[in-house]
């Protein structure tokens, strides 16, 4: 014990690298936001009917994107909104290049009522890497 109070800042350091690592992995479990992987959507897609929302923004959309999914970039969802009320009740998918916006994305739907949030594991790239369709 004498060792942490005298190496406190060493401690600190190391709770934020924890938090920074593994801190928005928790609030998502925490706010029930589940990290699905391609297969797991294409399954939620066409069981449940799950609304796919790609976050990118619209030159990346354009680049490729998965079949049926809709357009929401991540600058401009808070104003847009409004429009993924008819989904509320559905299961959603959010993606994005990497897997690095969804989460944000996610909490947002989630605080606005959305009962069933899902992130893209990897986003759109791992989507490309099991070969799944893409469309341009």
């Amino acid at each position: 014990m004498e060792f942490i109070i005298t190496n406190w800042y060493l401690f600190a350091g190391l709770l934020v690298i924890l938090y920074m690592l593994y801190g928005g992995a928790i609030t998502q479990k925490f706010l029930g936001i589940n990290a699905v992987s391609a297969f797991e959507a294409v399954r939620l897609m066409n069981q449940e009917k799950a609304v796919m929302i790609d976050v990118c923004e619209d030159n990346e959309f354009k680049e490729g994107h998965i079949l049926n999914s809709v357009s929401m970039p991540l600058s401009s969802l808070v104003k847009r909104m409004g429009e993924l009320d008819k989904h509320k009740a559905k299961p959603v998918i959010i993606s994005c290049k990497t897997g690095n916006r969804s989460g944000r994305a996610a909490s947002m739907l989630r605080k606005n009522g959305f009962e069933s949030v899902n992130i893209l594991s990897g986003g759109i790239t791992a989507w490309k890497k099991e070969n799944l369709p893409i469309e341009k």
